[in-house]
């Protein structure tokens, strides 16, 4: 595939930004999707959160792992892709990242590694819950918090435990929270 991209450039004359053409050879996702994969296949514990090439062939991986990711993890990742792609036949701009910490929750493994911490979901039938995360499964995640509701009898209100299983396909967003 072949895409024409137009880059602005300053000229001396006047200051103005004038269009230069170009042809540029653009990477196919599939080939760089599977040159991760493979580095996958070695390195079982890290996954692929997203893929993203711009045409003007800047890749950027984002990774997570079941146990975190090093910066050595990035390194091995880029090395999985940029060893296996030649320069001379197609310029490339790589950036291997991890999921950062606000970063929201995509891949049903970033649940199972965050069991304990406090999210921040969204789902489609509750605008937002903090709460908890204590279980999860293929389906559902399990969700615990504590509220103040009134009491029964009398004035006053006393604190409950709450519980919610929300399914993936409702899960709108979801967010670790972060406590100092």
């Amino acid at each position: 595939m072949y895409i024409c991209t137009a880059v602005w450039q300053k000229t001396n004359l006047r200051g103005r930004e004038v269009p230069s053409f170009y042809n540029k050879k653009m990477l196919k996702e599939s080939t760089v999707q599977a040159l991760i994969d493979n580095g996958l296949e070695e390195r079982n514990d890290l996954f692929l959160i997203d893929l993203k090439i711009s045409p003007d062939n800047k890749i950027s991986v984002i990774i997570d792992g079941d146990k975190g990711v090093s910066v050595e993890d990035c390194i091995f990742i880029s090395r999985a892709i940029e060893h296996n792609l030649d320069r001379e036949e197609e310029d490339f701009s790589l950036e291997v990242t991890s999921a950062g910490a606000t970063s929201p929750l995509t891949e049903k493994r970033q649940y199972k590694k965050n069991i304990g911490r406090t999210l921040q979901v969204k789902s489609k039938e509750q605008p937002k819950i903090e709460a908890v995360l204590t279980e999860v499964d293929d389906e559902t995640i399990t969700l615990e918090w504590k509220a103040k509701e009134p009491k029964p009898v009398g004035k006053g209100k006393i604190t409950v435990n709450k519980q919610a299983k929300i399914a993936y396909d409702d899960i709108l967003e979801a967010k670790v929270i972060i406590k100092f």
